[in-house]
């Protein structure tokens, strides 16, 4: 990233900053000269493609993948990925990773002093549908101290990669929760500058999705391109 030179399309100027001075790392971690565009080759546009033998059974519902229970409550999310016009996307992989209920994850770097939980290590995967529908089943993340300032605290988030079916698609980003006072102190979240843009990060509450007695629902929609896009995060 110093050199300035990333293997990509130009981002949209919705998507965040490369450095954000309330984003401490990002200082770090930014380029540290202007990108330079370059045009793809045939491997960016025609790799990697993924199929049905990379998702493993119990991939989309992380609170079966283990002997026990985990800890926490249990929740649907899911959602459509639909291309610039709308489109459902078809057989696209994507993958979600967050901390545990209690704000930790199951990483060897996090030093967040919450319990781990034995039977929640925070992965998972899956492929979108004909209709361009996912869903995964989880335990819904705690907010988790992260040092970036005093009493800086994320708001509960899951992380999602979508890969595309070429590596000039991949898009990573977060998803939030709605009603979440953290939101709007949150640097990572605040990189968007444009509100509504952000609002696109927000999944919505959703009875249809709830599982009576089990899991409550939520619902998030993913676009790639056109005029209204899933931003970076």
């Amino acid at each position: 990233m110093a050199s300035g030179v990333i293997l990509a399309k130009p981002r949209s100027e919705e998507d965040p900053p490369y450095r954000f001075p309330a984003y401490q790392s990002t200082a770090l971690r930014g380029p540290n000269k202007a990108p330079l565009i370059l045009r793809p080759g045939s491997t960016e546009l025609h790799v990697p493609v993924f199929g049905e033998s990379r998702i493993r059974p119990n991939d989309d519902d992380l609170t079966a993948q283990h002997a026990g229970e985990p800890i926490g409550e249990k929740i649907v999310v899911s959602g459509k990925l639909l291309d610039s016009n709308g489109r459902p996307i078809r057989n696209q992989l994507i993958e979600i990773w967050q901390a545990n209920a209690c704000g930790r994850y199951a990483h060897a770097l996090d030093d967040h002093p919450a319990p781990l939980d034995p039977n929640f290590t925070g992965g998972g995967r899956t492929l979108t549908d004909n209709e361009g529908r996912y869903r995964f089943t989880t335990i819904k993340p705690a907010a988790y101290p992260w040092g970036n300032h005093p009493n800086a605290w994320r708001p509960a988030h899951i992380h999602f990669s979508l890969f595309g079916t070429a590596f000039v698609q991949r898009l990573v980003t977060q998803m939030y929760f709605p009603g979440d006072p953290l939101i709007e102190s949150d640097p990572i979240a605040n990189s968007i500058r444009d509100k509504k843009v952000l609002e696109r990060l927000i999944s919505t509450f959703d009875w249809d999705l709830t599982v009576p007695g089990t899991a409550l629902g939520y619902r998030w929609d993913i676009v790639l391109g056109g005029s209204n896009p899933t931003p970076e995060a």
